[in-house]
């Protein structure tokens, strides 16, 4: 039965471990193994445990030892300032994978919520000016012409200038996808996996077609009846079989005369201590001799330190071969069977605190190299970044005509704005006025007779305005502000009944103006 069968695992494992006396102790424990449950094999484990230390120190190695995880905000802000950046990517290789490399904006905008797109695609565009241009043309010979996203001159120069650093690094591209496969068991891994990570180990879009044709004494490209694609090593290079922690070795013993072991290089992040069995166990596991991802480990078993070892050591290699020194988990576990990892191998990144970081930035796991970075910046960098720097100078480039642009539109609206309100200013110099007028009185003999409050300007007194200043000379410095303060102050005589009055300008321009008038209270 399947508990009998998991049971009995449990007891192989623990005999080729060379604990002695486990397989007669279960045997007079549970009757010729007829074990009814694997719980019963765990309870007899513990209950042994207590009166063997030996095994007590064995089982230390296969228990999930726990450790807490803490927060890094340095590492997490380097992840952080790269969400921008991946957000332009992801919408630039959509693009690009259009036939024609243009897609309808209507089209885009439909695909948002797959490109993690949180505000509209017309917005997006005009926000990276650099990146793309909107057209008008037709889906279809008869149909309404439709905005299209392209391109633009300067994407496209950014594109060519990829494809040449690629061409220069293509030494260390053939490099890398030898090592991966050298790592894999078989020495083989699904096509349609490595396409999969080709963006977090820098290799190009179509490196498949042009690796596979130009190096055919590395790889060899292979299909199944189902469809799927392997590409497989065909010779084993030495010179790419050392690892990054081997190289670093050697480095530091031609310097220093003195052999150096390789080993993981352990720092802890500030404020981060471990309990001291936690402690105890980490010394232990560095005191053990390094075993190199490229090495044969079909021997080892799957639970055992040894393997625990190399486990980290393929970890290690793998984020040290990517661009950024970090890789998402989920992409990570794409690999369980081609690098031996077992379903919980995320723990090996918070047991092992001091080598890896565990970051939960953006609700995805992200598994990064402690000693790649300082602080949040990426001192150990790949030759195959300065692609990510030009494409961030060319995000930059736009993002500043856009702010440019947006300065320049402010201050246009400013200036509109003091415009307007120096057009405004003689009507609230005429309220003004007028709110005088209003209060003021005049006397006659012994009486005070209060003026109403004047109307508003009639459509005759406007004419009047217009047509002074149409009949004056150009040199006259003279506009409607002045003619206007010029018919508000007009004297309290004027209001009685009927009147005429004249205004003078020059002697070219006297205007008569004849009032109704109007009445005193």
């Amino acid at each position: 039965s399947p508990k009998k069968s998991g049971a009995f695992a449990i007891v192989c494992s623990l005999m080729a471990r060379g604990l002695p006396g486990v397989y007669s102790h279960f045997l007079c424990k549970t009757k010729t193994l007829e074990i009814k449950s694997v719980t019963m094999v765990l309870r007899s484990l513990t209950n042994y445990s207590k009166t063997s230390p030996s095994l007590n120190h064995k089982l230390r190695w296969i228990s999930s030892l726990k450790v807490v995880w803490k927060k890094d905000t340095k590492l997490d802000e380097a992840i952080e300032r790269d969400k921008r950046y991946n957000l332009c990517a992801r919408v630039v290789k959509e693009v690009l994978n259009e036939p024609g490399q243009v897609i309808p904006l209507r089209y885009l905008e439909k695909r948002r919520e797959r490109l993690r797109l949180n505000f509209k695609a017309k917005s997006f565009v005009e926000m990276n000016p650099s990146l793309f241009e909107i057209s008008h043309d037709r889906i279809k010979p008869k149909s309404d012409p439709v905005q299209f996203v392209r391109p633009t001159p300067r994407l496209r120069a950014f594109l060519e200038e990829e494809e040449r650093i690629y061409a220069e690094n293509e030494p260390l591209i053939v490099a890398k996808l030898c090592k991966l496969l050298m790592m894999a068991k078989d020495k083989v891994i699904s096509a349609e996996k490595l396409v999969h990570v080709k963006r977090d180990f820098g290799f190009p879009n179509d490196f498949l077609v042009r690796l596979v044709k130009k190096y055919p004494n590395y790889f060899r490209l292979t299909g199944l009846e189902g469809g799927k694609s392997f590409l497989e090593l065909v010779d084993w290079n030495p010179d790419f079989a050392k690892s990054v922690i081997e190289i670093k070795a050697q480095e530091e013993t031609v310097r220093t005369g003195v052999r150096v072991r390789p080993n993981f290089d352990v720092k802890l992040p500030s404020g981060m201590f471990l309990r001291k069995e936690m402690r105890e166990w980490t010394r232990d596991w560095l005191e053990q001799e390094y075993i190199s991802p490229y090495e044969d480990v079909s021997r080892l078993d799957q639970a055992s330190k040894e393997m625990e070892k190399r486990t980290v050591g393929v970890f290690h290699e793998l984020l040290s071969l990517s661009l950024l020194k970090r890789v998402p988990v989920p992409i990570l576990g794409k690999f369980c069977e081609e690098f031996r990892f077992s379903n919980a191998f995320s723990s090996v990144f918070t047991r092992h605190s001091g080598v890896f970081y565990l970051s939960l930035k953006g609700g995805i796991k992200t598994a990064v190299l402690r000693q790649a970075y300082k602080d949040e910046e990426l001192v150990d960098r790949d030759p195959l970044l300065a692609i990510k720097d030009k494409f961030l100078g060319l995000l930059e480039e736009g993002w500043e005509e856009r702010k440019d642009r947006l300065k320049m539109q402010r201050e246009r609206v400013e200036k509109d704005r003091e415009i307007a309100k120096k057009q405004q200013e003689p009507e609230e110099r005429l309220s003004i006025i007028l709110l005088a007028l209003s209060s003021s009185s005049i006397t006659r003999g012994q009486r005070i007779v209060e003026i109403p409050p004047p109307r508003p300007l009639c459509a005759s007194q406007y004419a009047l305005a217009n047509y002074a200043c149409s009949r004056l000379p150009m040199n006259t410095q003279m506009d409607n502000e002045c003619v206007c303060d010029l018919l508000v102050r007009l004297p309290p005589l004027l209001a009685k009944p009927a009147h005429d009055y004249t205004v003078f300008v020059d002697e070219s321009c006297i205007v008569t103006f004849t009032c109704g008038g109007r009445l005193i209270r």
